[in-house]
């Protein structure tokens, strides 16, 4: 990303950004403009697609294939650039709206309009399969909703993802969750569809892939009904109304130059009438993790009874629900509001950190981990250990190393009773989990990790390495499956795993792995894991519990949230606390606590914003102590209770990003890694504007703020040990107390 430019507006490429449109599977939309004035939409890659090997070819690869298409329902590709530090595609600007906002705010779309856009969108998917080509991201969030009908781009950027690469019955299936979107505004029940098309939308649902029609077949299918044209506008005119007004506020801020986003600012709204935690309306300004731009208040409706079966439920995905043979799920219903008065939300503002030490190494940290009183290093050469208090070495250096280091889907450390714990290589060999004590720095043991299945034929399996933790006496290392094919690899990200290893030993104790296992929770303590599942195109997420203390067999499951959110094999995107796993459920506003031995729900709350727009929380996380949960929804960090979700406080963010829109936390994003962690009295989080924040953990008001002008573009490292927060960016290494003093 290019320097914000004099007037303000931050740029990529030739284009001024003027604010952030949406969030598609494949990055970030953002509606921009060049020089002379033109409109164009530009979508950011996300850096986790960009650093994959060979993304930056295949996606050169699809842009110029994409140059060459047309259709009346593609929206074309005009520029792009596969080798920026962050790549991105410019395609030009349309004046629509998405179909998520117009369904959310409106309701199902019209038995007429829902043909419409299922013929649509057939006739455009028909034009890229028909070049050989696959979108990958036909949802609610990327089809846009014009005045003479739908369009997607035409290019979707998980479509030039490479292997396993999106088949064109995906796109199928994705069609028909989006006209079952349109047709139900969530549920996943087909019975909402109309006559019509119940048939061939539910048959582009089906389980098996080549049992589902083909773009050209539904086309046709549409065609032979011969049903009587719609007269007159094909949209309702609340959402025409919508769209001229969303279109009216980004032509203003493009003749305008200066302003931040194509949205009017979101209104400051005050407490409500005081709602406890069965209601609790706080007024939070800029706040609500909305797809939309606009904010408002945050509803939290909980302390309701469990769903019937006694297990924590909701409505499946939204953007992908699972196949009607497979659609079966429950939510418990909301309490009625009570009278106490909420927390006032807090606006953080603090002074800059003082830092207790600072000090410049050879060659940058690609790993953190800490304890309180050692901090270990590791880079792309060795691995050294600090004094926590002074920042001096304490011990000789190893020569393990790790090149690939913490991102926001990896994080190859961790620290537990006295032992670091490492994802490595040596000279030597590769793929090595190694144990290290933290009173001397001598390596305990080192086991492979780059391990083969071995098997009959041609075809193995690898396992590459995301994420590790420790739990009592055993160590656990969790990632994904690589398929081996003679000589070439065939990635399959939808295939998770679990591994086992004695924590005294190294030695490998049980592993499991499936579909049903895209990212893994170790909690710090007892037998019961949080494995949670979501195959894009497939079914709706699960979240399921793996049972250690029987060699990783399978215990109870629910149902999550909309499927894009768990597929992230290897990190958490869930959290442990009193006993309790929390994560996401619902339509991605709801924070599920489920006792972790039985899954029987204990609470839930529910985030909205009242002005209709939709609100997806981001990763949960919790106290040392286990007594509070944090959320991240947005600009706002919410503290509720433990033991039965009552909030405790509410701390938000002001200002913008360093991309120009609405600053947001980090731990809000769908995949956002280590990006919010706690000491035993403070809460650090960091946000999108690069800076990472003390927050006090008893008030949500900021001790202090960081940030480093000179940082990399993907941001600094970062972890926390004892009372300090340890910071590496480029080859300094900085410490800060948890109190700033």
């Amino acid at each position: 990303m290019d320097d914000p430019g004099a007037d303000g507006a931050h740029r990529i490429g030739p284009y001024a950004l003027l604010g952030r449109q949406r969030t598609v599977r494949g990055g970030e939309v953002f509606a921009a403009r060049t020089d002379e004035g033109l409109l164009v939409t530009v979508t950011v890659v996300r850096p986790e697609l960009a650093a994959d090997p060979g993304f930056r070819d295949r996606f050169r690869a699809a842009v110029e294939a994409a140059r060459t298409l047309s259709g009346a329902f593609l929206v074309p590709v005009v520029d792009a650039d596969a080798d920026a530090p962050v790549p991105w595609l410019a395609t030009e600007f349309t004046a629509g709206l998405p179909l998520w906002q117009a369904v959310d705010r409106h309701g199902p779309l019209s038995e007429p309009a829902q043909r419409v856009l299922a013929d649509g969108l057939a006739r455009a998917l028909a034009v890229l399969h028909a070049a050989g080509t696959v979108h990958g991201e036909v949802s609610p969030d990327s089809v846009l909703l014009t005045m003479d009908g739908p369009r997607i781009t035409a290019l979707g950027i998980v479509g030039a993802t490479g292997s396993p690469a999106p088949a064109p019955t995906d796109d199928m299936y994705d069609l028909g969750s989006t006209v079952l979107f349109a047709a139900s505004g969530g549920e996943p029940d087909t019975g909402a569809l109309p006559v019509s098309l119940r048939e061939v939308i539910g048959g582009c649902l089906y389980p098996e892939p080549p049992d589902r029609p083909t773009a050209e077949q539904l086309v046709d299918y549409l065609r032979r009904q011969d049903l009587p044209a719609l007269g007159g506008s094909w949209l309702p005119p609340a959402v025409t109304a919508d769209m001229a007004a969303a279109t009216a506020a980004v032509g203003s801020v493009s003749a305008g130059g200066g302003d931040r986003g194509p949205f009017p600012p979101p209104p400051v709204i005050a407490a409500g009438t005081g709602v406890s935690r069965r209601k609790l309306i706080i007024g939070l300004a800029g706040g609500v993790a909305v797809l939309g731009g606009a904010a408002a208040a945050l509803a939290f409706s909980g302390d309701s009874a469990p769903a019937p079966d006694g297990r924590a439920g909701g409505p499946g995905s939204t953007a992908r629900p699972a196949p009607p043979s497979g659609a079966r799920s429950t939510s418990a219903s909301s309490a009625s509001p009570s009278s106490a008065d909420g927390p006032e939300p807090v606006v953080l503002a603090g002074p800059d950190a003082a830092k207790a030490w600072s000090g410049a190494g050879k060659h940058a940290p690609t790993c953190l981990e800490a304890s309180d009183k050692v901090v270990m290093v590791a880079t792309d050469t060795a691995t050294s250990f600090l004094d926590a208090a002074t920042g001096k070495s304490v011990f000789p250096q190893l020569n393990t190393t790790n090149d690939f280091g913490t991102s926001s889907d990896k994080y190859p450390t961790a620290y537990a009773d006295g032992v670091f714990y490492l994802l490595c290589d040596t000279p030597n060999q590769s793929g090595l989990l190694a144990a290290f004590d933290a009173a001397s720095g001598k390596v305990k043991w080192a086991t492979k990790m780059a391990d083969v299945d071995p098997g009959g034929g041609t075809r193995t399996a690898m396992y590459t390495s995301n994420y590790v933790a420790a739990a009592g006496n055993t160590v656990y290392v969790c990632g994904h499956v690589l398929e081996i094919d003679g000589k070439f690899s065939i990635e399959d990200p939808t295939t998770g795993y679990i591994r086992a290893f004695d924590a005294a030993t190294g030695k490998g104790l049980w592993r499991v792995k499936g579909t049903d296992i895209n990212n893994v929770l170790v909690p710090p303590s007892g037998s019961h894991l949080l494995a949670t599942s979501a195959v894009p195109g497939k079914k709706a997420s699960r979240v399921q519990m793996i049972d250690a203390g029987r060699r990783g067999a399978r215990g109870w499951n629910v149902s999550g949230q909309d499927s894009g959110f768990y597929f992230n094999p290897g990190w958490p995107l869930t959290c442990y606390a009193a006993g309790l796993f929390l994560f996401a459920g619902g339509n991605g506003d709801t924070l599920f606590a489920v006792e972790a031995a039985t899954g029987s729900e204990k609470w839930h709350q529910r985030f909205e914003a009242k002005n209709g727009d939709r609100v997806r929380i981001g990763a949960p996380f919790s106290s040392l102590d286990g007594a509070t949960v944090y959320v991240a929804v947005g600009s706002d960090l919410v503290a509720l209770a433990a033991a039965d979700g009552t909030p405790r406080w509410a701390a938000k963010l002001d200002g913008a990003s360093d991309m120009g829109s609405s600053n947001l936390f980090q731990a809000a994003l769908r995949v956002s890694g280590r990006s919010a962690q706690c000491s035993a009295d403070t809460v650090f989080a960091t946000d999108s504007a690069k800076t990472l924040w003390a927050i006090d953990a008893a008030t949500g008001r900021a001790r202090w703020k960081y940030s480093d002008p000179g940082q990399p573009d993907v941001g600094f490292l970062w972890t926390v040990g004892g009372d300090r927060v340890f910071i590496a960016s480029h080859l300094t290494l900085t410490a800060i107390a948890a109190h700033g003093r």
